[in-house]
Formats: structure tokens, C-alpha cells, sequence
């Protein structure tokens, strides 16, 4: 039986997307060109191209047209850590886990809101919804592409008892971990991470340059750092596109990966 036209249409785009003949990010050609150039209906051709969009190999972008994919090669974060070293901090662990890696990391400047905490952030922080945090909100870039965007929250009391920077929009160099420990006495001695996987909100999905199908979802993590006395110390929220972002949960002792294989290693 001979393939129906709209898979021979679908498997001669997806030839030239494969082959470099259409680049990340170029446009297809239009509807009405493809219909011309292949001699097929309005419908075929729009069959052809939800094939390849289902296959993540085009987006259609509404009053723009039909693009290639831009290829991604993922990140893969390891989640374990020491609970009160430098990594443990809001950007430390990002910043130099990226650069070790030889690839480039930047973050855009901090946004520091006084904000009533919602009922997530209530129950990480063992607070009442309502309770007055301090946000401290940063968007993160791996090699100039949208990596994450990262929010921590900290009770007001921290600022009113003496750690006023938290308030401010500059950053704090030496990390909040030793920042909270030389000022309040408070050491960070553990954390937990409660990962959800969820669709992106609108604005994720125009930060990180989604396609508005929502086939890509976000990775949610809730990392609730607890003091030397158990009780929770911050909050902090980082979402990670699904499309670039990949975990390692190490437990004991075990030996660095030796490879951090992509989605197109384990698809072939």
C-alpha cells in the first residue's frame, strides 16, 4: 500500500530538516507553496505539517508561519549536593556547574519584591497565607538561550532582625547561606526537592520561546532549605523547560558519569 501524500510530503520535509537543508529556525515554506509545489490540497498539507509538528521537528507560530525546530542539547543538573556549601546557595551551584562545563552561563538582574506568600509558598515556608516574604527572582541563560527562571523566598522577620540585603536588588556575593549565618546565626544544615512536571503559564511560554501547543512542559522544583533546629529557612522555585533540562539524583558513592547522553542518543 502506498503511503497516503501527506506522509510523503511529511517524510520529504522532515528529509530536509534532517539533511541541513532547512536550518533551526528558518521558515517553511508557506501553505500555499507547499500546496503548489507538491500539487496537493489544503488539507494534506496542513496533515503533513501536524505530523512533524507532533514529531517536535516544526512549531507553528500564530501569524507567523511554520519554523524548524531549534535544536537543544540538554543540561543535565545534579540535584544532591552539600546541603551547606556554596552550591547550596541561590545562583552558586547554577553558575558553576555551567561553567565547568564549558559552556556559558549568565542570569539577569535580581527583581527583590515584598509579596504576600500564596498558599505553596506558605506551606514550604510552615507560614499562614498572607504572611509578608521577600522574593528574590532571577532568569537564568545557558549560552545566551533561556535556561530557568528561579525565585527564593524568605520571611520578612529575617530582614527585620538584621539580614536587611535581602531586601535589596544587588546580589549577595558572598551567597546567602554564609550571608544568613554571619549576620542571624542561622545555618542551613539540609534541603528537600519536590519535583512536579506541569504545563508552562504564558509567561514561561514567551520567555522561554515555547511552542503554543504546550507539548513542551516545565519541570517544577521546590527545594525547602531547613535550619540547624528543622525549621524551614527558604523557599526556593526553579522552573526548567523539559525540551533543555535533565536531572541526576545521586545517593553514596558513586563515580562521575561518564557520559550525559542526549535525546537523540536514546532515541536511536
Amino acid at each position: 500500500m502506498a503511503n497516503p501524500m501527506y506522509r510523503q510530503i511529511a517524510e520529504d520535509l522532515r528529509e530536509q530538516v534532517e539533511s541541513g537543508r532547512l536550518q533551526p529556525g528558518q521558515q517553511l515554506p508557506t501553505e500555499l507553496e507547499l500546496r503548489e509545489h507538491y500539487d496537493a490540497s489544503r488539507n494534506t498539507v496542513r496533515d503533513a505539517i501536524k505530523s512533524l509538528t507532533t514529531l517536535g521537528l516544526v512549531e507553528t507560530r500564530p501569524g507567523q508561519g511554520t519554523f524548524v525546530v531549534q535544536k537543544i542539547d540538554p543540561f543535565v543538573y545534579t540535584l544532591t549536593g552539600d546541603p551547606s556549601g556554596p552550591g547550596a546557595s541561590e545562583g552558586a551551584s547554577y553558575l558553576s556547574e555551567v561553567e565547568e562545563r564549558k559552556r556559558r552561563a549568565s542570569v539577569s538582574p535580581l527583581q527583590v519584591e515584598i509579596q504576600e506568600a500564596h498558599a505553596d509558598i506558605a506551606s514550604g515556608l510552615w507560614t499562614s497565607e498572607g504572611t509578608e516574604v521577600i522574593s528574590r527572582h532571577e532568569r537564568r541563560f545557558i549560552d545566551g538561550t533561556p535556561w530557568s527562571m528561579q525565585t527564593s523566598f524568605y520571611p520578612m522577620e529575617f530582614a527585620d532582625r538584621g539580614a536587611e540585603r535581602l531586601r535589596s536588588a544587588r546580589n549577595i556575593e558572598e551567597g546567602t547561606v554564609r550571608y544568613l549565618a554571619e549576620t542571624l546565626h542561622i545555618h542551613q544544615k539540609g534541603y528537600r526537592d519536590w519535583i512536579t512536571v506541569r504545563a508552562p503559564n504564558a509567561a514561561e511560554a514567551d520567555f522561554f520561546k515555547l511552542p503554543p501547543d504546550g507539548r513542551v512542559a516545565m519541570y517544577e522544583v521546590f527545594r525547602t532549605v531547613f535550619d540547624g533546629n528543622g525549621q524551614p529557612m527558604r523557599l526556593t522555585v526553579t522552573v526548567f523547560p523539559t525540551d533543555r533540562n535533565q536531572f541526576i539524583v545521586e545517593v553514596g558513592e558513586v563515580p562521575e558519569p561518564r557520559v550525559s547522553p542526549s535525546t537523540e542518543d536514546r532515541k536511536s
